[in-house]
């Protein structure tokens, strides 16, 4: 668990906040007590997702299902707010750490603690296939490993993205890769079948140590899933014949949860838990995480005492395959919880460069050696939230595109967003690192050789600010505040302040590329001391004079290409 930041909130809705138990492309998860003093985890989703009332819908309604979810090996919806600014929802929260984070640390469980595990979630999976429902994202680290018992948890959001118009528009698909059955992967009809293909996945991970669908790549792991058989290593007898059957292709031959925890143990899952079911060392680790727990308090964190907007990590880059991403499951114990993002898959548009350009050195790259302020651009996997009265999503994207293409396929997670690329160059930021063209020529209007001075217009020069949106237009993207000031080809030439609607802020560097009266090329780089979150590659931006004002085009798909229209409020 990680102490909360100064940008976060300090309480959420009835509950005061601890810690950060883990973030994904779905939201953040926090460590809350209720003021009875139950100890609760609290999800709060992406901002992203509060925009699309299709999703709020969607959240209300899995919401109000998944409180009817009960028995002994889920984790209870004790409460939610799918009306609040930024939705969340409240369960249940025991000290255990999650499978991927048990696994991770101390490799396999044994044969024993497989058939309590694989037990205990047949029969909760039973039990929610009962109610009509599908949970979408069984995975090792939507598993807590508690003294009484293997809990599933994250119920009532994964599912209620599933069909908003914000996913469905780019092709999204529910669940995480290696751990997604072959129909959702293929955005077919997802029964609780797909679940079973789930749980299989899960029960191998657990009892080898490994995924049984490893990939160096996204394209390579979901190919085989879909078309090839999976890699069981040691894993022999009952379990391995059990685990192979519920990793069947077909849907119809996987077997029903229920005979799958009839297979797995005769008499109940509690029969097996009760004799103790984990390991020693597990066993340590459990017992005093739950000692640590009820000595937590807010005062611990380092949290201070005023609430602030939520703030959203950045999606770590593809290609960290083999264990899945890890909620940690403990105080004390190391996040391991990794949000995985790629490029887009549309490469910007190719804008042709005027004539009377003037070139700046290709490794021209400003070295951040000033302070920044706290930083917040938020990946998108959005962050960005709202203010009162206003809602929206912050600066930079992960926006999700998952294909089914024969022989080569994509997907998404939302536990974790992936953004998987197909095709050499797709979804790369075309600018950031190319060559710059030669300056031009005497007499072409342009600055020929290194400038003296400064080559920056006066009509640039000063503060800027007026309001941003990305992707075309549909996604409001807070404010940028631009400021410009004289400067030579290769020099800083200023910086840019993009504030999300959560208040959230990330601070650019800016180095001139090409100087005209009519445009100015930059590239704008991520201070170091900013967020996580934040946009950490080059990419180039476009600074053309219109009117009074100042148009700020950023070529990155990986922030949705946002766009400004600036007003000049400062010499």
């Amino acid at each position: 668990m990680q102490p909360l930041g100064v940008d976060e909130p300090t309480a959420v809705g009835p509950y005061r906040l601890l810690g950060r138990l883990g973030s994904g492309g779905m939201g953040r998860v926090y460590l809350g007590r209720s003021v009875g003093g139950r100890t609760v985890a609290v999800k709060i989703v992406h901002p992203h997702f509060a925009l699309d009332e299709e999703f709020r819908a969607r959240f209300r309604r899995e919401v109000e299902a998944a409180r009817r979810v009960g028995g002994a090996w889920t984790a209870p919806v004790l409460d939610a707010d799918p009306e609040a600014a930024v939705p969340w929802v409240a369960t249940g929260y025991a000290a255990g750490p999650s499978l991927a984070a048990a696994v991770t640390d101390s490799g396999a469980l044994p044969a024993h603690s497989v058939r309590a595990l694989g037990a205990g979630l047949a029969e909760a999976l039973a039990a929610v296939h009962e109610l009509g429902l599908v949970h979408r994202d069984v995975k090792p680290s939507n598993v807590l490993l508690t003294l009484d018992g293997p809990l599933l948890i994250d119920f009532g959001i994964a599912r209620a993205t599933d069909g908003t118009a914000s996913l469905t528009s780019t092709g999204v698909s529910i669940g995480s890769p290696g751990y997604m059955s072959p129909e959702q992967i293929l955005g077919k009809g997802v029964t609780g079948a797909a679940d079973v293909f789930s749980l299989g996945a899960v029960l191998a991970y657990a009892a080898t140590g490994q995924p049984p669908f490893p990939g160096d790549s996204s394209a390579a792991l979901l190919y085989k899933v879909v078309h090839e058989e999976p890699e069981l290593g040691p894993l022999d007898g009952e379990v391995r014949e059990l685990v192979a059957a519920c990793l069947a292709k077909e849907p119809g031959a996987r077997p029903a949860p229920a005979e799958l925890a009839r297979r797995l143990a005769p008499d109940g899952a509690a029969r097996l838990v009760t004799g103790g079911w984990l390991p020693g060392g597990l066993v340590e680790q459990v017992s005093r995480s739950a000692v640590q727990l009820l000595n937590l308090d807010a005062g611990d964190t380092g949290a201070e005492a005023a609430s602030g907007p939520v703030a959203f990590s950045r999606a770590a880059t593809v290609g960290e395959f083999g264990p899945p991403p890890v909620m940690p499951g403990v105080p004390g114990s190391a996040v391991r919880a990794s949000d995985v993002s790629a490029p887009e898959t549309r490469p910007p548009a190719v804008v042709p460069e005027p004539r009377d350009a003037v070139s700046a050195p290709h490794d021209a790259v400003p070295q951040d050696t000033a302070p920044g302020d706290r930083p917040g651009k938020l990946s998108l996997s959005v962050a960005a939230a709202s203010t009162p009265g206003e809602g929206g999503r912050g600066r930079r994207l992960s926006c999700t595109v998952a294909l089914a293409v024969a022989g080569a396929l994509a997907a998404v997670t939302l536990g974790s967003v992936f953004v998987f690329e197909l095709l050499p160059g797709e979804g790369k930021d075309t600018n950031a690192g190319s060559e710059v063209p030669s300056p031009a020529a005497p007499g072409d209007g342009g600055v020929s050789g290194a400038p003296i001075g400064s080559d920056v217009p006066d009509r640039y020069v000063g503060t800027w600010e007026g309001k941003a949106n990305a992707l075309n237009g549909a996604l409001p993207a807070g404010t940028f505040r631009l400021t410009v000031h004289k400067a030579a080809l290769g020099e800083e030439v200023g910086t840019l302040r993009a504030t999300d609607l959560l208040g959230l802020a990330c601070n650019d560097v800016l180095t001139l590329k090409k100087a005209t009266a009519k445009e100015l090329v930059v590239t704008s780089v991520g201070r170091k001391t900013n967020h996580g979150g934040c946009n950490p590659k080059p990419h180039t931006v476009r600074i053309t004079p219109t009117g009074d004002d100042l148009l700020y085009r950023s070529e990155s798909d990986a922030e949705g290409n946002p766009e400004a229209r600036l007003s000049k409020v400062g010499e």
